[in-house]
């Protein structure tokens, strides 16, 4: 059954203000789409998730469509704020491990990762597709001329992502213990995050039975 859970939030929704009640919404999507997908998504299923109304969320984003939209870009706002963070950094690492590791960092932004590989599939879809084309040569563009990579360390870059994506994906998390290709690969993947990548493995897993109970 599912992982996800409704958003926790003290205050009620209705007695937020707007823009809470949007990044509450958001937050709520954006780990719906990553476990789910775009296909497998419903607005029902977010407002559950936020703690809101099905209309409200119509309401206040329209179709699921506009909705994933908002979702993509907001995953590549905080994307591209991390990376620049990490440029600013006063650091003896070099640049492309510093962002590297912002990257990684984001797994603990649930589900953000995910809905960029979930867009990144979707390119054939006319509004979708575009979006996510938009969105990966935006970062292109970021290593290219923030970041000063030339075109073989960005391709590089870009390539690391997509296999960090994919293990998040498929839950390679899951077969660590037991089986030893799957530990070799992550630790050589995952060489100083490994152990986010466990705990929010762990995390689903538990998640998932409390849902089952």
């Amino acid at each position: 059954m599912s992982s996800v859970t409704p958003t926790e939030s003290k205050t009620p929704a209705t007695r937020m203000k707007s823009e809470d009640r949007r990044e509450l919404i958001l937050t709520a999507a954006t780990e719906v789409f990553g476990e789910f997908g775009y296909v497998g998504t419903t607005t029902e299923k977010v407002a559950q998730a936020a703690g809101v109304s099905q209309p409200y969320v119509v309401r206040m984003f329209g179709t699921k469509e506009k909705l994933y939209l908002e979702v993509i870009h907001r995953a590549l706002e905080r994307l591209l704020e991390a990376f620049r963070g990490a440029l600013a950094e006063e650091s003896d690492k070099p640049l492309d491990h510093r962002i590297g590791l912002a990257y990684v960092t984001l797994m603990s932004d649930r589900g953000l990762l995910l809905v960029l590989m979930h867009a990144f599939v979707l390119g054939s879809d006319p509004v979708i597709g575009e979006a996510a084309r938009c969105g990966f040569l935006e970062v292109y563009e970021f290593l290219r001329t923030e970041a000063g990579f030339d075109a073989g360390q960005s391709r590089q870059f870009l390539a690391n992502g997509m296999l960090v994506n994919t293990m998040i994906g498929i839950r390679m998390s899951d077969e660590y213990s037991a089986n030893p290709i799957a530990r070799e690969l992550l630790d050589e993947s995952f060489p100083e995050k490994l152990d986010l990548l466990l705990e929010l493995g762990d995390d689903r897993t538990t998640a998932g039975h409390e849902a089952a109970e």
